[in-house]
């Protein structure tokens, strides 16, 4: 065999599972037929978020006044799309030589082109035969086409090449759900464009608990971000109205051509707990499997693989991938929905805890929000968390550490906390939670 492992794609999934591999002695060679870091660092995640902060940024200068700052005129303020999309090209290329040079170090051979699978232990790349004991696929997705057809293709925008925009229309009709379709349509509003939103539904995203998509439609209506649902939305509108279409659809498994053909199912591979294919020794992870859309998903996806194949049976906790909206202000959650236990039976309760109360909050000037703590009601055991504030997406991680050890309610309020921090709205809520509130009437 040439390699112990082969992995076909270099994104969060793929590089994360050859960095892991080579740390562990397996001769392996990542294939990418693009960049180093795929759709999430080169044009997804990463510029993304960066193009976000930059959108929040400028909206938030009119705040300048109250922090103390004179003479900035918000009404002089204007957005540099360009120069904000230079800002997120630095910071890809840094990241990108950070994802190399790991893989270097690790002794991965990084190979360019285009990969088909001919067998359970054969891989073609631009007519070079590979041979290896395990193949992972990591290709990644892409969104699936808009539900309607556009005239002039020219008007059509999605994450793909949004960034290499120099300029973006100022009205702009955004096509899908899900966290992408939230974020690209609040990123698109702060910066001064006219934007609408066509649904399919009246969830913005389907998987977040019906009291978050209930404040993501109440925000995307403060914004002034239009929002249309389903077929019948669709009928009311005139497509020539809007100067750019974004397609923020839901997405489709990218997958290797070749003679071998794993078990499929909607555009994903079928895959086992070990993130197998119902071919023995391949495997498929990240979105190509359509367990999750998020990054440190496949990551996590990735790393149970390359365990798999070293012999350690450790398996991912499927339930506890934190959910996150990188909006304004962020959302996220982890855990079941109040939906999911009352459709299981499960007897539960619900503590809050607002960031109007919290100190930290009002002094940074971010006092919207709130923590929901939902609990198991006889022991208490943490069942899920929800996050609306300006760094829920960096708070969740601390739910995600309570339940991984299957915390109680008693041990977020007996978990000492710094002050003045966000952060002690865990404490405030699990406190309210076994009934012994401090800051809470």
């Amino acid at each position: 065999m040439d390699y112990d492992l082969i992995i076909i794609g270099a994104g969060p999934a793929g590089y994360v599972a050859a960095i892991r591999a080579g740390q562990a002695g397996l001769k392996t060679a990542v294939i990418e037929k693009k960049h180093v870091g795929g759709m999430c660092l080169n044009w997804g995640c990463i510029p993304s978020k960066a193009m976000l902060e930059s959108a929040k940024y400028f909206s938030r200068l009119g705040m300048a006044a109250d922090f103390g700052v004179e003479g900035l005129d918000p009404k002089l303020l204007k957005f540099s799309w360009e120069k904000a999309v230079k800002r997120s090209d630095r910071i890809v290329r840094r990241l990108t030589k950070g994802v190399e040079y790991l893989l270097k170090k690790n002794n991965v051979e990084t190979i360019s082109g285009t990969a088909s699978i001919e067998a359970a232990d054969t891989v073609v790349v631009d007519n070079r035969m590979l041979r290896a004991k395990n193949i992972i696929i990591a290709t990644g997705s892409y969104p699936r086409p808009l539900p309607f057809k556009v005239g002039d293709e020219s008007r059509i925008i999605n994450l793909e090449n949004m960034f290499s925009q120099k300029e973006i229309p100022q009205k702009l009709l955004v096509v899908g759900e899900g966290p992408v379709a939230a974020e690209v349509s609040q990123m698109l509003a702060l910066i001064g464009r006219d934007v609408t939103l066509l649904k399919s539904s009246e969830k913005v995203f389907p998987a977040l608990d019906d009291y978050l998509n209930a404040y993501i439609n109440k925000r995307l209506d403060s914004m002034k971000i239009k929002t249309i649902e389903g077929s019948a939305g669709y009928d009311s509108l005139n497509l020539d109205d809007y100067e750019g279409i974004v397609n923020c659809m839901p997405r489709r498994g990218i997958k290797p051509t070749g003679a071998l053909n794993p078990e499929e199912k909607e555009s994903f591979y079928v895959v086992d707990e070990h993130f197998q294919t119902s071919v023995s020794g391949v495997y498929a992870v990240g979105d190509v499997n359509g367990r999750s859309i998020y990054a440190h998903a496949a990551s996590a996806q990735a790393l149970a693989a390359v365990n798999h194949i070293l012999g350690i049976t450790e398996t991912m906790e499927t339930e506890r991938v934190p959910l996150t909206l990188y909006t304004d202000p962020e959302i996220a959650q982890i855990g079941r929905t109040e939906q999911q236990l009352t459709a299981e039976g499960t007897e539960y309760k619900v503590n809050e805890f607002p960031l109007s109360a919290n100190g930290k909050a009002l002094t940074e000037g971010q006092p919207e929000g709130i923590l929901r703590i939902i609990s198991e009601l006889k022991y208490g055991e943490v069942l899920g968390v929800q996050i609306i504030s300006h760094n829920a997406t960096d708070l969740i991680s601390e739910a995600a550490a309570y339940m991984a050890v299957e915390s109680t309610v008693w041990d977020v309020a007996h978990t000492m906390h710094a002050h003045p921090t966000i952060s002690e709205v865990f404490l405030e809520a699990g406190a309210d939670a076994v009934g012994k509130p401090v800051h809470k009437a």
